[in-house]
């Protein structure tokens, strides 16, 4: 009877455990196209009550497994960023069971079935920075990269000085995919003139960033985001585009050209992406200028007139690829490398009319000139991204190698005329230029989450760069190059920033706050070879950042925030070549020059989409460009050098209006004061300042069959920047009309810039000896029209986007 009941409770406790026994439901989640859909969060739900009992997500194939499951009735719940969520039917589970696919629809589909779509606006202002969407603009196609920042809000392009400023401030830093180009100057003017408006999605304008960006840019920061598409399977875009300038007393030959592919692969746990352009401009300037000269009783007026004709061709290609080891870990290569070679004519004309005891004289120097200017950039990108778990710890690593070479060959010819027009003497010169740039950086960046409403972060870099510029002048005297020893030179730049930050943000209620300290220390050195000369500095600063948010109500916000910033002088600012320009005007490096410091300080006011902002920024030793005359030989020397103090006070008022269902307007009023003083500019006390405007509208207007126009307009009032006064009203008016056809994948676009031909520039320079005017015209009037068109899959946007280690050393080479 023992053995009886021992068996009869053995089969008993066997029973439950049977009963008792958990299962296992296997399955896939695809799209439409049933294309596998990674990392989609699937929940389990009790059916009917539809209380959650766990979660999963899906890997790189879209498979998911949940385990661990009770016999019963079950729905299971799908979601994820882009589409649309979807609970499944119920299901019996009395075992292990494997679902069919299960299909969801993407948002992109879903829209389609909206009968009115958002667009955003040209600009965008967010809370931390202000956008440009270049991908949906009309006016923006077939523009260059330059003149699309000239279509924004407090960016001015100051083609005098081959500068660009955000609220009238020099000293931005100018990024492209988050990492720098090593361009400064003339050179990143002229890598943004080569670079289409077809490559671009979005162009980010941050006034004020934060710790974890490097201190460099007193006047902040310009991120231009190419386009890059992130859909499964395969996909991209091509692109056409072409454009006449229209400007009066000009060479006919102002057509402008360029093509654009990008390409987008995703399947599996890999994606490549790539993308190539050519692109071929033509532009003309023309600088009218007059100075007076006082020497020894010998009293001379000066006038120069200078044609500039520059075309090229440029070609850009990138390739990269993300292997999505896990779902936590990612590897990443990118390499990017562009080139253009550019020549330029130029002619230019120079009257001078002398007077000495009653009797006066005219003279005249006529040049022709010209350069062959091949330019090459190449940039190799390694990274990892790994997040600890899904609440965000997570680590990043960058290590970048970009080289930059800029060779320049030019040949002078002057000739010197009486005032009846014989030539009295005539010179040949010629310059080479070989300038090589290496950098190498790596950095790493950590987030820790510490709780729902804290987070930490913290990184550190590296950066060590090489310069190697070799100049030389050569002037042909009696049929044989000789070397002019006073110019031609060898510069050898070397500088190591080592960087460590940290940033922390916490939230409450009302108020967000963070708080960033950064520190550098960097130390260089440079060499003139030819002179035996070195330059050396070591220095440590600290950059502190300060970001507060109080959200009064919904509608109602206010925000403060301070940063300091450095700019350190560019490459070849601190060389100390002489640049021959024309026999009466030579351009000059310093290498005494120290770095800039800037602090900024603002508070911002947001209701709904209109905000108020007031700033105030002040820069000791700001880098800014002077004029040097020598009343005796007339020769004028443009360098380099510190000035005492700059100060910028401003105030910003931005207004969305929604006028119709069809009609969109953004208005962007700035008013500014810009104060400079110096105890010492070329022997005298200088100070200087001014008020000035600065307006800016963009109108959208959506049309039925699929028509739409956009019109803006910017203008500039006359203001004061270092040395240098802008004397008129500077501004455009843009317009341009787009057509989408098939299913809106084909675009078809037709815009004009600068249509009443408002877009120069005229100043003066008037301190110590120096009293000179300028006119500067450039071909800013220019029709385009451009065709593109999306392919293969659009839908589904799944990628990440990071930094790389090199992003302090833009803005800082060329020059």
């Amino acid at each position: 009877m023992k053995t009886l009941f021992t068996l009869i409770a053995c089969l008993m406790a066997c029973g439950a455990s049977f009963a008792q026994k958990l299962n296992k439901v296997t399955g896939k989640i695809v799209d439409e196209k049933t294309v596998p859909v990674s990392f989609a969060i699937v929940r389990v739900l009790n059916y009917p009550d539809t209380t959650a009992i766990k979660s999963v997500s899906t890997n790189i194939d879209g498979e998911f497994v949940i385990d661990q499951l009770k016999n019963g009735e079950y729905q299971l719940s799908i979601s994820i960023v882009g589409f649309k969520g979807k609970k499944t039917d119920r299901f019996s589970l009395n075992g292990d069971l494997n679902l069919p696919a299960i299909s969801i629809a993407s948002m992109a589909k879903q829209l389609k079935e909206v009968s009115v779509q958002g667009k955003k606006p040209f600009v965008e202002h967010q809370i931390d920075k202000t956008v440009l969407n270049v991908e949906n603009s009309i006016i923006a196609t077939g523009s260059t990269a330059l003149e699309v920042l000239e279509k924004a809000p407090g960016v001015q392009i100051d083609r005098q000085n081959d500068q660009i400023k955000l609220n009238n401030k020099n000293g931005v830093t100018v990024m492209i995919d988050g990492k720098s180009n090593f361009l400064s100057g003339a050179d990143i003017t002229t890598l943004l003139s080569n670079m289409s408006s077809d490559q671009i999605a979005t162009i980010e304008l941050i006034t004020n960033p934060s710790a974890k960006y490097d201190a460099a840019g007193n006047a902040g920061i310009i991120n231009i985001k190419l386009k890059r598409n992130k859909a499964f399977g395969t996909n991209g875009t091509v692109s056409v585009n072409t454009g006449q300038g229209i400007m009066p007393d000009s060479p006919n030959d102002l057509f402008r050209a360029g093509v654009n592919l990008n390409l987008n692969h995703r399947q599996g746990k890999w994606n490549v992406f790539g993308n190539g352009a050519v692109v071929r401009k033509a532009q003309f300037n023309n600088t009218f200028l007059t100075r007076t000269t006082l020497s020894d009783g010998l009293a001379s007026s000066l006038t120069q007139n200078f044609d500039r004709n520059n075309k090229g061709v440029g070609y850009q290609g990138k390739l990269g690829a993300d292997y999505y080891a896990s779902e936590k870990t990612v590897f990443g290569v990118m390499l990017d490398a562009n080139t253009v070679t550019t020549k330029l004519t130029n002619f230019s004309n120079t009257n001078i009319n002398a007077v000495q005891n009653g009797a006066s004289s005219l003279n005249y120097i006529l040049q022709d000139a010209n350069s062959n200017s091949p330019v090459g950039n190449l940039t190799a990108n390694f990274n990892i991204k790994h997040d600890f778990d899904k609440k965000g710890k997570s680590i990043t690593f960058d290590i970048d190698y970009s080289g930059f070479s800029n060779k320049k060959d030019e040949n002078f010819l002057a000739s010197y005329l009486n005032s009846a027009s014989n030539p009295t003497n005539q010179t040949t010169l010629r310059n080479n230029t070989d300038a090589e740039i290496n950098v190498y950086a790596a950095k790493t960046d950590f987030t820790l989450p510490i709780s729902k409403t804290m987070k930490l972060e913290t990184g550190l870099k590296s950066s060590y760069v090489v310069t190697n510029n070799d100049f030389i002048s050569e002037q042909l005297i009696n049929g044989v190059w000789q070397n002019d020893l006073g110019k031609s030179n060898n510069f050898v730049y070397k500088e190591n920033i080592n960087a460590i930050y940290g940033s922390f943000s916490k939230e409450w209620k009302v108020f967000q706050i963070q708080v960033g300290l950064r520190g550098e220390h960097t130390h260089s050195k440079g060499t003139s070879v030819t002179e035996q000369k070195e330059v050396e500095r070591d220095y440590f600063s600290l950059f502190p950042t300060v970001f507060v948010n109080q959200k009064i109500s919904e509608n109602h916000n206010i925000r403060y925030s301070y940063g300091r910033r450095v700019d350190r002088p560019n490459y070849q600012q601190l060389n100390p070549f002489v640049f021959y320009m024309d026999p009466l005007a030579v351009d000059q490096g310093n290498p005494y020059l120290k770095p800039q410091f800037t602090d900024n300080y603002q508070i911002s006011y947001n209701y709904k989409e209109i905000s108020f902002s007031l700033n105030y920024s002040d820069t000791r030793d700001m880098i800014t460009q002077i004029s040097k005359q020598d009343d005796a030989t007339r020769i004028i020397s443009v360098i380099r050098e510190n000035l005492g103090r700059a100060r910028y006070y401003s105030a910003d008022l931005y207004i969305p209006i929604k006028v119709t269902k069809w009609w969109n307007m953004q208005n962007n009023i700035s008013v500014y004061y810009n104060k400079f003083n110096d105890g010492n500019i070329e022997g005298a006390a200088y100070s200087a300042g001014k008020a000035a405007v600065n307006l800016f509208t963009s109108d959208t207007f959506t049309l039925p069959q699929n028509f739409s126009i956009e019109i803006s307009a910017w203008l500039n009032s006359p203001r004061v920047n270092g040395v240098e006064q802008t004397t008129i009203y500077q501004g455009a008016l843009n317009a341009g009309i787009q057509k989408s056809l098939m299913d809106k994948k084909l675009k078809l676009r037709l815009n004009m810039d600068d249509i009443l031909l408002t877009n120069h520039w005229e100043g003066k320079l008037v301190y110590q000896n120096i009293n000179m005017k300028v006119v500067n015209r450039y071909t800013s009037r220019r029709a385009n029209f451009s065709i593109s068109y999306n392919f293969g899959n659009q839908n589904v946007k799944s990628a990440r986007s990071r930094n790389t280690a090199t992003d302090d050393m833009k803005g800082r080479a060329g020059g």
